[in-house]
């Protein structure tokens, strides 16, 4: 069986710190690797992908494309420290400043998703005081991204952890669901799709942004490189990926 394993980490206020603290893993080829879509990775052998309502939250995060680049770059261009964490790169935005850090990254996912169903009134995210930032423009993309920036800056892993609810059985997790341990340090990670076989058994893939404000990419199971990018979901209480150890009782749903 297969454990979840991610690595302590420090953090600055309310999300993870720098990637000085990590663990170096091999590149292995694999054909996954002209993946150009997450739907394209493929599940271990005799799993399948579940299914899913087409306008779902786990069916958008199927269709996020893949980059070209498996390089991990931060805000301003620079390339990340460590570059052997990653299995694939999504082709999401970063941004130009540091502010996309780990529970930014998943509050982008989350509200872009909304922004594309046009369920603008679903769009609130709260500070660590319980002030609520609800977005009120429409479709104005421009404005859109200002107020993303905005909540970066007020919003963070400590506050996501009181948003989100509690998901009690690892067994019941869904695609969407956040592994969050709230600052201080904290981190935060998506799963970002799950597969099951015909036992029931589920498998799933993490993504995760860190900090500095970096490209969002799904990590590889250090546990088991054979099964990498995807986790075997078992009776374990740690969950380990490069760069954070989660516990099961930190996972939790929009």
């Amino acid at each position: 069986m297969s454990r979840l394993l991610i690595l302590p980490a420090l953090t600055i206020l309310t999300c993870c710190f720098s990637d000085d603290h990590k663990v170096s893993l091999p590149r292995l080829l694999n054909p996954n690797d002209s993946a150009k879509v997450v739907s394209e990775i493929a599940p271990p052998a005799g799993y399948k992908r579940m299914d899913v309502a087409q306008h779902s939250f786990a069916n958008w995060l199927r269709s996020i494309s893949l980059k070209k680049d498996k390089h991990v770059y931060l805000y301003n261009g620079s390339l990340k420290r460590n570059q052997s964490a990653q299995f694939a790169v999504l082709n999401i935005s970063v941004g130009h400043k540091d502010l996309q850090q780990c529970a930014d990254a998943l509050m982008r996912l989350r509200a872009e998703y909304l922004f594309s169903e046009k369920r603008y009134s679903e769009i609130e995210f709260r500070d660590n005081t319980n002030k609520s930032y609800k977005w009120n423009g429409g479709s104005n993309r421009t404005e859109f991204d200002k107020y993303l920036e905005k909540v970066f800056g007020m919003c963070g892993s400590a506050s996501l952890e009181k948003q989100l609810r509690p998901v009690t059985n690892l067994r019941d997790m869904q695609q969407g669901d956040v592994f969050i341990k709230g600052g201080f340090p904290g981190h935060a990670m998506i799963v970002i799709d799950i597969a099951v076989n015909a036992k029931g058994n589920k498998v799933f893939m993490l993504a995760q942004s860190y900090m500095p404000a970096q490209d969002i990419h799904i990590v590889k199971n250090p546990s088991d490189l054979l099964l990498s990018p995807w986790y075997e979901i078992n009776d374990t209480v740690e969950i380990d990926t490069p760069e954070w150890t989660f516990f099961n009782n930190q996972l939790r749903r929009w």
